[in-house]
């Protein structure tokens, strides 16, 4: 899948791809949550508003307040380094894929949000 498409990507079909995901491993939509609240700056009313209305690039251009530590995650995740990526709009997509993958693989939330 292109990036492209991706950016296009209705923001509640990757929420919801993301949900499967960690609960199918156990974990909660509630944590789910948390996570993309740490990430975006988003309150909860905030979010689901985005999250209902906005494609994946406007939900990251959009969102109230990056969280500037998401910097400190790093590692590799579909084969790319995370770390190394330049284009703050894929970065931040990946940020989030790695903080999902980390939740989903069982890590404790307080170390996921670093």
């Amino acid at each position: 899948m292109s990036y492209e498409k991706v950016f296009q990507m209705p923001m509640q079909q990757l929420y919801n791809v993301y949900l499967q995901k960690v609960e199918r491993k156990q974990r909660t939509q509630e944590e789910l949550v948390e996570i993309m609240l740490w990430l975006t700056g988003h309150t909860q009313a905030s979010f689901e508003q985005a999250k209902q209305a906005q494609t994946v690039a406007a939900f990251f251009e959009q969102a109230p307040d990056l969280n500037e530590r998401r910097f400190l995650v790093t590692g590799v995740i579909c084969g790319i380094r995370v770390e190394n990526l330049t284009d703050p709009h894929i970065r931040n997509i990946r940020i989030l894929d790695k903080l999902v993958d980390e939740l989903a693989k069982g890590k404790v939330l307080s170390k996921i949000l670093r």
